[in-house]
């Protein structure tokens, strides 16, 4: 029962950052939808096949800030939540749930910040440490895989 407790543990941080990229993806909608209203270019006035980068420079960078956190969300913790399934799979341990947990805290602390302040040195030091937990986990992801012994399954 331990086992399947552990799997719950290490995907419940990936349960956190989906339910984050949502909030961001409310917090975007609603700061980015009256912008536009008061640019003056409104949605029914988009060219067809209009994309949200079409926005830069027609509403304020401090609006677009939480679409491009939005769109980071998108990217590098696709191979977070792929990392922890193999673990989850394979055999998380306590370490991996605490990195885990690591990598989605900094991850919303860089989404606030992102949001909100915008400083590239900060916003690079969080990216950078997140990355850091997250090269661990995929290391140890890969012994998880590559050093499993299938005969102990038998």
């Amino acid at each position: 029962m331990g086992d399947f407790n552990m799997q719950a543990q290490i995907l419940a941080p990936a349960a956190i950052l989906v339910l984050w990229s949502i909030i961001m993806l409310f917090w975007m909608a609603g700061t980015r939808l009256p912008a536009i209203k008061k640019s003056g270019s409104g949605l029914s006035e988009a060219k067809p096949g209009g994309r949200g980068q079409d926005l830069e420079g027609v509403i304020p960078d401090k609006v677009n800030w939480k679409a491009h956190n939005y769109a980071h969300l998108m990217e590098q913790p696709t191979i977070f939540y792929a990392t922890v399934v193999i673990l989850a799979i394979a055999g998380a341990g306590s370490w991996d749930v605490l990195l885990a947990w690591v990598y989605v805290a900094l991850r919303i602390v860089h989404s606030i910040w992102q949001a909100t302040v915008n400083k590239v040195n900060i916003r690079f030091l969080l990216f950078l440490i997140s990355t850091i937990a997250l090269l661990i986990l995929a290391i140890r992801a890969v012994m998880a895989t590559l050093l499993a012994d299938p005969g102990v399954l038998a």
